[in-house]
C-alpha cells in the first residue's frame, strides 16, 4: 500500500475544522455508550503513530479497563466521573530514566523496520545520544507524551468520538495502582474518551477561543 495520502483517505479543510469545533473536554459520558471497535482500533493506531522527536517514542500508553482498577483511579483523580463513565481510559506515561539503551533499541528497531544495518545508522544514532545531555531531559520527554496526547484527541474529534484530557490526577497514585515505577514508566495524564451524555451542558456552550488575528502572526 502507498504511504502517500490520495483523494479518497484525505480529509477536507472542512472537515478538519469541523470535527475541532465539534470536540470540547468531555465532562459527562454516557456509560451506554461504547466506541466500535474499529473506530477504537484507529485510536489505538493514532498512538502508535504519534510524533515525537527523532521518533524516539519515550512514551507507554496503558488502557484500563478493569473496572475495579479504574474505580481506585476515581478516588486518586479527585473523584472525577469521567474515570469510570467514558468507554475507554488511556493513561500517557512517560518512559522513567531515559537513556542510551533506549536509544539502542530504537536504532535496533529502525534496522529491523527498513532493512537497513545498524552500522548505517551511527550518524544518526550519535544525533539521538545527544539528547541524553540535555540538562532538562525529563521535561522534554514529558514534552513528547503531550505531543501524544494532542495526536490522540485530534484523532478522536476525527471520528466522531469524544475524548477529554486530564492532568486532575495524582501521578504518584496512578504509578503505585498500576505498577507503573516497576515497568520504567510514571503518569503524566489521562484522557478519556466514549460518548458524551445527553445532558452535559458543557456540550452546547460556545467554544471560546482568542481571535486568530491574536495568536497567529505571520512573519
Amino acid at each position: 500500500m502507498s504511504q502517500m495520502t490520495d483523494s479518497k483517505t484525505a480529509a477536507s479543510p472542512e472537515g478538519v475544522v469541523s470535527s475541532l469545533r465539534w470536540r470540547y473536554a468531555t465532562k459527562k459520558f454516557d456509560p451506554a455508550r461504547k466506541i466500535p471497535r474499529e473506530k477504537w482500533e484507529a485510536l489505538l493506531e493514532a498512538l502508535v503513530l504519534a510524533p515525537s522527536s527523532y521518533g524516539l517514542q519515550p512514551w507507554k500508553f496503558f488502557v484500563v479497563e478493569d473496572p475495579a482498577v479504574r474505580a481506585r483511579l476515581k478516588e486518586a483523580s479527585w473523584g472525577q466521573s469521567q474515570i469510570v463513565d467514558a468507554d475507554k481510559l488511556v493513561v500517557f506515561a512517560a518512559r522513567k530514566g531515559f537513556g542510551a539503551s533506549d536509544v539502542e533499541r530504537f536504532v535496533s528497531r529502525i534496522a529491523e523496520v527498513r532493512k537497513t544495518p545498524v552500522s548505517a545508522l551511527d550518524g544518526y544514532k550519535q544525533m539521538m545520544l545527544g539528547v541524553l545531555g540535555r540538562p532538562q531531559l525529563e521535561a522534554w520527554v514529558a514534552r513528547q507524551v503531550y505531543i501524544a496526547l494532542g495526536t490522540f484527541l485530534a484523532s478522536a474529534a476525527a471520528l466522531s468520538v469524544d475524548a477529554c484530557p486530564m492532568e486532575g490526577i495524582d501521578p504518584a497514585k496512578y504509578d503505585e495502582i498500576l505498577g507503573l515505577a516497576a515497568k520504567g514508566y510514571t503518569a503524566l495524564c489521562v484522557a478519556t474518551a466514549g460518548y458524551r451524555a445527553a445532558d452535559d451542558a458543557y456540550a452546547s456552550q460556545a467554544k471560546v477561543r482568542f481571535p486568530r488575528a491574536e495568536v497567529v502572526e505571520i512573519i
